[in-house]
């Protein structure tokens, strides 16, 4: 590996990251609320899109903002209460909506990645 290597991996990391994270914990919403330490080791579970609280709880902020989602507080067994997070039905249009196109955008980067351009002719 050469130097500087991983930090170019690592940024690379921070941008794929930052561009489907909302869409991620819309998606661990889907089933049922959550709060935000168990979005947070839902995240970390996944390994690539492990991230900290200082990006979730603002990302989290705005979702509420954007109707996105809502929040209820709710007592805790072991500790203070939890402020849970739901989809609104605004949520669930917007997670159906980047469902439906990622597979797609999924499926270009790949291409793009896996297959040498073709020729164009000599640019040199």
């Amino acid at each position: 590996m050469e130097p500087g290597d991983s930090t170019k991996q690592a940024r690379a990391a921070a941008q794929l990251r930052k561009g489907v994270l909302e869409y991620c914990v819309l998606a661990l919403m889907r089933d049922r609320p959550r709060y935000g330490v168990e979005l947070l080791q839902a995240l970390e579970d996944s390994g690539a899109l492990a991230t900290s609280q200082g990006t979730v709880y603002p990302l989290l902020s705005r979702l509420r903002r954007d109707d996105l989602v809502t929040t209820t507080w709710q007592e805790s067994a072991s500790g203070p209460p939890r402020r849970y997070y739901a989809l609104t039905d605004s949520g669930r249009a917007a997670l159906d909506e980047f469902t439906r196109v990622w597979p797609g955008f999924r499926d270009a980067v790949d291409t793009f990645l896996s297959t040498p351009p073709p020729s164009t002719g000599d640019h040199a």
